[in-house]
């Protein structure tokens, strides 16, 4: 199939650095996977991102079979995603003159403002005569990655989206001839949003389970003693973007009830700018109101190719956000045979089990967070079972290979392939 992806804020090539920006995280990587592991299955895979470098190329292959094309919509220079929505119609412009005269087989987009621009562009191509399904027009998939009705609800009044974005979400659900939920307490959104039910498929994220397993070595600093062995401390890591909603002010505040413990916090900007971001200042107060300052690392942006490490150098991985779409560090955790203790919400229903892969807890609970991890740091046992099972159900359920088929099973139901008419 000839595949175009938009993913207007959440450039592919990102992923090859270290990650954890305000706007830098799980699409990004969510999105570079999957269409490597598309052309890797011989599809011809096209992601079209925003140029937001006036030095980068106009097309640059980054895998064999995926190439990402640089869309010009707004200045060239980062933008935040909540601001982007003026140049929304700009980038659907160009991606009709794109598809004018080759139109792919489908458009699979990437958060809600992706959705907007290809549905534009769909409409366009269609209305010059080249559609490509029942409707008369090049079929459109939609990812949402974040609902905006989830966000308000968590964040209320810090919630910096556009006005109208619960509105055009709604919008671009009925529009779209699929919607790709990541995982089930989504589909519950999206139905009380009003999207027709049948047109909704549940795929979930994937993982790279050849880059993150439980061998290999650990990092950030080698090989280590196991947690509590030779006078070592356990070792607790936070891999995360650095922003308020993702609890990790809640990880440092439950490491006050883990004595013999340390928290490794890896995210957010490069090492030598942590003392200049505000985020990162809030979150060393905490720790010094917390009194575990001197047990608390931040690391700054951790590379893609350090991650694995990491997370097998963990004796036991945190994650604690208010709310998440899905949640890649639980599954890649997981996959790394580190267990996990997760906030029981979005897409960690789904990929936690508790009592099994890891242990769920309730979001902005220090004192419930630090009783379950001191329990789990206090039995190796069950630990090193957790991990074992965590492990097996990455490898069998959330690999890139079958999240592709299943995507491409979606992509088939709504595309008309190349030759074939409508």
């Amino acid at each position: 199939m000839k595949i175009a992806m938009i993913s207007e804020h959440a450039s592919p090539l990102a992923a090859r650095a270290g990650l954890g920006g305000a706007d830098g995280g799980g699409q990004n990587v969510f999105v570079a996977d999957l269409a490597a592991e598309l052309g890797r299955q011989g599809h011809d895979v096209t992601v079209h991102t925003r140029r937001d470098a006036p030095d980068l190329p106009e097309r640059a292959e980054f895998a064999p079979g995926a190439a990402v094309e640089h869309v010009p919509a707004g200045p060239a220079r980062a933008v935040p995603k909540d601001e982007l929505l003026p140049w929304i119609p700009d980038f659907g412009a160009h991606l009709a003159r794109r598809w004018g005269s080759a139109p792919p087989d489908v458009v699979h987009a990437h958060f809600w403002m992706s959705g907007l621009a290809a549905l534009q562009a769909a409409e366009i191509v269609a209305n010059a005569g080249a559609g490509r399904n029942g409707r008369g027009r090049i079929p459109v998939v939609q990812t949402y990655h974040a609902l905006g009705t989830v966000k308000r609800r968590f964040q209320g009044d810090q919630d910096t989206s556009p006005p109208g974005r619960i509105r055009l979400e709604r919008a671009i659900g009925r529009g779209a001839d699929a919607v790709i939920a990541t995982c089930t307490d989504e589909v519950a959104e999206l139905t009380a949003m009003g999207v027709p039910p049948d047109r909704v498929a549940i795929v979930p994220c994937g993982v790279d389970v050849e880059r993150f397993r439980p061998d290999g070595p650990e990092g950030p600093d080698g090989a280590r003693p196991a947690g509590g062995r030779d006078g070592a401390p356990h070792r607790i890591v936070v891999l995360s973007r650095m922003v308020e909603r993702k609890g990790v002010d809640t990880a440092i505040e439950a490491l006050a009830g883990v004595p013999g413990a340390e928290l490794v916090a890896a995210g957010g900007p490069p090492r030598d700018a942590l003392g200049a971001d505000p985020e990162m200042a809030r979150l060393a107060a905490v720790a010094r109101a917390a009194g575990v300052a001197d047990r608390v690392a931040f690391t700054g942006r951790v590379g893609r190719a350090d991650a694995p490490g990491l997370l097998r150098s963990a004796d036991l991985v945190v994650t604690l956000p208010w709310y998440e779409p899905f949640g890649m560090v639980p599954l890649e955790a997981m996959a790394c045979g580190a267990p996990v203790v997760a906030t029981g919400v979005g897409g960690h229903l789904d990929t936690v089990v508790d009592g099994i892969t890891g242990a769920h807890v309730r979001p902005r609970d220090p004192r419930q967070a630090a009783d379950r991890t001191e329990a789990l740091l206090a039995d190796p046992e069950l630990r090193a079972g957790m991990g074992s099972a965590g492990a097996a159900r990455a490898r069998s359920r959330y690999s890139w290979e079958r999240v592709a088929r299943d995507t491409l099973a979606v992509y088939a139901s709504v595309a008309v392939p190349q030759g074939v008419a409508a």
